[in-house]
């Protein structure tokens, strides 16, 4: 009783133990793609010059995601597109002018600046060989080629200005629409996998790649003015962190734009340093970009996923084995225990994150960034189906033996169960854990996704920038750390597991 007592005591503190995270004034956030990060980071640089501290949420995901996080107050700003404001964020608005535009995102409390200066229009890109061999100019032309095949990212496959109503503006009768991540449909492209993809017209892939980007000849797509969406209540809280931002309207126009996406992309510069080299060049502003070596990332990247870990799979450990418990000795329950939990294992990664980050919010919590609750939650709830199915399979295998004798000598119901279902059942039990624990250190990348950290962060990027070192960065030491966790799981099993089960087993 005493050492299980200790056992829950340690984990307890273990789990929710606070460590020192880094906060912020201002938050600023960016999509998952390179300009919109460049965009952010030359924010965050406007927002530092300001004396105020604050810090830049990369590569957050899609418009409804960040543009949630902002109304939700969990960023303060983020860079974003007229057209997908009209199209996507005020949908069913009949949204023209920019002023019907301010006073519709003003409802919600959110401001807009005046256009950045460039217009990254969406287009429809082929590789320019494949287009002139099929003597392609134009979105209509394609409409005689039914046949060829088309990869768009599942943002563009849903969105009013995206693939369903282009499909009906051009009457395009192709079949072959496959949902592919935007970066990874670039190589598609290129090696031939697919023959059209959306792009942006500002894109540096698109030289890279030499892409020819078809005209819209029938003018489906409005402009994509780039703007700057912020929280009105920054003027009362920071106001010269407004008027700083704001210097950025007419500032950046498209050869601009182009220019510095190709510094990170073609040259391999980071993010912060193509921003800072702009803005000091044209407003003068001087920033220290700090650059680390990759180890100095990686032990970074270490110390946030470890963070995601337990604070995730300590709580599902002290939630599973109660409710395995439940579902063991109350077989009415039992079944629904266990539905209920393994439905909750088929739902999509970033569709649990998306639900779950208004509950975060509302309740005050973080729901992205560093230590997000949101992130924290969904790796609980994905860890939980290993270690009740296993603890429910290991209780109910027990032999009645085992029951008749300890009910022979008079023992009552939580004694046999501390004494001697639970000590019988803890090779299963423990392998539900390990498989849990395993699972984990996977999943937890995905918390990348919202700005959670971890090794996730360099594989997102590795994708995004076609980057192979920095996809495996992340990717290596991941696996490392499971196999570990796996390694000490196996050690732990000569404490946990009486000493006779363990031979037992082995035998």
């Amino acid at each position: 009783m005493i050492r299980t007592i200790a056992i829950v005591g340690v984990l307890v503190l273990l789990a929710f133990a606070p460590l020192s995270m880094r906060s912020a004034g201002i938050r600023i956030g960016s999509k998952k793609f390179t300009e919109s990060v460049v965009l952010g980071e030359m924010i965050n640089i406007l927002c530092a010059d300001t004396g105020i501290d604050s810090v830049h949420y990369r590569e957050l995901g899609g418009t409804q995601l960040v543009y949630q996080a902002l109304l939700q107050g969990e960023i303060d700003a983020y860079p974003e597109y007229t057209g997908t404001i009209t199209e996507e964020i005020l949908s069913g608005r009949k949204v023209g002018s920019l002023e019907e535009m301010r006073l519709a995102l003003a409802e919600q409390g959110v401001g807009v600046s005046k256009p950045i200066g460039f217009n990254n229009t969406y287009a429809l890109a082929m590789n320019r060989a494949r287009a002139r061999e099929l003597g392609i100019e134009r979105v209509s032309d394609l409409s005689r080629y039914p046949d060829l095949a088309f990869g768009f990212s599942s943002e563009f496959l849903n969105r009013e200005d995206g693939w369903p109503n282009l499909r009906k503006h051009y009457d395009l009768p192709q079949q072959r629409v496959a949902g592919l991540d935007h970066d990874i449909a670039y190589r598609q492209l290129k090696n031939g996998s697919i023959d059209v993809m959306e792009a942006y017209s500002t894109d540096a892939k698109i030289d890279v790649y030499d892409l020819k980007l078809l005209e819209d000849d029938r003018a489906f797509f409005p402009r994509y003015d780039a703007v700057v969406l912020y929280r009105q209540n920054l003027k009362t809280r920071a106001p010269e962190v407004i008027e700083s931002i704001l210097r950025l309207e007419n500032l950046v126009n498209a050869e601009a734009m182009i220019s510095s996406n190709s510094r990170v992309e073609v040259d391999r510069i980071s993010e912060g340093r193509a921003a800072a080299e702009f803005l000091e060049n044209t407003l003068g502003i001087e920033s220290e970009v700090a650059d680390t070596s990759r180890w100095q990332r990686i032990a970074t990247r270490t110390g946030e996923h470890l963070d995601l870990v337990r604070r995730s799979l300590i709580p599902a450990i002290l939630l599973a084995i109660p409710l395995g418990i439940v579902a063991a000795k109350r077989p009415r329950f039992g079944q629904g225990i266990l539905g209920i939990v393994g439905v909750v294992q088929t739902i999509p990664s970033l569709a649990l994150l998306v639900i779950l980050m208004p509950l975060v919010a509302w309740l005050g919590l973080n729901s992205i960034g560093l230590g997000s609750t949101t992130a924290v939650t969904a790796l609980l709830l994905y860890s939980l189906l290993p270690i009740v199915r296993n603890t429910h399979t290991g209780l109910r295998g027990i032999s009645p033996e085992y029951s008749e004798a300890a009910l022979a000598i008079g023992l009552p119901p939580w004694d046999r169960l501390v004494r001697i279902e639970l000590p019988l059942a803890a090779p299963s039990i423990l392998s539900g854990v390990k498989t849990a624990a395993v699972l984990n250190v996977g999943f937890a990348t995905l918390g990348a996704l919202i700005g959670a950290g971890g090794y996730g962060q360099p594989i997102i990027t590795g994708i995004r920038l076609n980057d192979t070192a920095l996809i495996l960065e992340g990717a290596v030491p991941a696996a490392v750390l499971a196999l570990l966790v796996q390694a000490g799981f196996d050690l732990g099993e000569k404490w946990v597991v009486p000493r006779g089960l363990r031979l037992q087993a082995n035998s």
